[in-house]
């Protein structure tokens, strides 16, 4: 998901987790949340960079388990000799931080941005180094407004009574408004309803003091609950959904048929349909040529960076030749992403010498 929601999600799991042991444990929290997507940069992931770069590097080793687990430790470590030092500083003695709370927190805020990543159709590779497979919840879109107010309700209502924590959440909660305001075509009627009446029980429950510092916790938990009803409500639902889809696959295409329920932005419970075949890729009312049998797409992907890239990216992998001028371009495409055209992150082109063979 997006990082927004991963760090008001890790800030409410990490009050819920440590906020009567663990000082400031919704911003430590919201930190350990976005780790795996802020240590990317550490193994050559750079903002501007190349695009193959990008969809090897992203969702790679920095979100395998195994790495989750050096990521918590280093944290936890980090976190705590920092508190040691501080105390210190001010002259409150060398008491011992909670180490076993600190680490809870941590570790359940880091964990969530795995589960997170993992519930949407963009998909996660958390076997890494040793397993490239690409696993995918189809659950929740990658950008979900739920996902964005339920948390940061819970933070406001467990914020002291002060101009500072309520201009953060009015920041916040206006920069979600005029997002949701810009997009309105793709948001659901009944989302943009929730979202309202979501806002109005806010004000209400900041006003008449639901909960403030002393119940946030409670509050904290409270939103946990909530997005775990929302999550497991729409994963029973894609089940469902995806006996459908794998149906109508077969029926296509035959038993070998691949097919996916791909999350839609801004519409809960709906899914978009994809089938495919070693040379189709369709929809309900759509179909793309995959063309992965022409002999320079197949040189581009086994001999090419760019090629490799892709191949290892691409649930739906597809492929256009372009031979006018001198060589030839493979235009390589996630057909997820990009049914159609030669340009897109989720496309890459890749200049070959000499004439296609077909």
């Amino acid at each position: 998901m997006d990082n927004l929601a991963h760090a008001l999600v890790g800030a409410v799991l990490g009050r819920a987790v440590g906020d009567s042991h663990v000082p400031r444990a919704a911003l430590i929290g919201a930190v350990a949340a976005n780790a795996p997507d802020w240590t990317e940069p550490f193994i050559g992931l750079r903002l501007g960079g190349d695009r193959a770069d990008y969809l090897v590097l992203h969702r790679g080793i920095t979100h395998a388990l195994v790495i989750a687990l050096v990521e918590i430790a280093a944290l936890t470590l980090l976190i705590g000799l920092g508190t040691c030092w501080r105390t210190r500083r001010r002259g409150e003695g060398g008491a011992a931080p909670p180490w076993g709370w600190l680490a809870a927190c941590i570790s359940v805020a880091l964990l969530s941005h795995l589960f997170l990543d993992w519930q949407g159709s963009y998909g996660l590779r958390p076997f890494l180094p040793w397993d490239g497979r690409w696993y995918y919840g189809d659950w929740v879109a990658i950008v979900d407004v739920f996902f964005w107010l339920v948390p940061l309700i819970a933070l406001a209502w467990g914020s002291e009574r002060h101009w500072i924590p309520l201009a953060a959440v009015l920041v916040i909660g206006g920069l979600i408004s005029l997002l949701i305001v810009r997009r309105a075509e793709l948001v659901q009627s009944w989302v943009l309803v929730a979202y309202v009446a979501l806002c109005v029980v806010a004000l209400i429950g900041w006003a008449t003091y639901w909960f403030g510092p002393v119940g946030r916790r409670r509050a904290a938990a409270l939103a946990v609950l909530v997005l775990a009803l929302y999550a497991g409500a729409q994963g029973i639902a894609v089940h469902m959904r995806k006996r459908e889809i794998r149906q109508e696959a077969e029926r296509r295409f035959g038993p070998e048929a691949q097919w996916a329920a791909l999350t839609n932005v801004g519409r809960p419970f709906t899914w978009t349909s994809v089938y495919a075949s070693q040379d189709t890729v369709a929809g309900d009312d759509w179909s793309v040529a995959r063309h992965l049998d022409v002999p320079v797409v197949q040189r581009a992907l086994r001999e090419t960076r760019e090629g490799r890239a892709m191949a290892q990216f691409a649930r739906f992998l597809a492929a256009d030749v372009d031979s006018t001028g001198d060589g030839v371009t493979v235009y390589l495409r996630d057909v997820r992403y990009a049914q159609a055209g030669r340009d897109g992150w989720a496309v890459l082109s890749v200049r070959m010498g000499g004439r296609p063979q077909r």
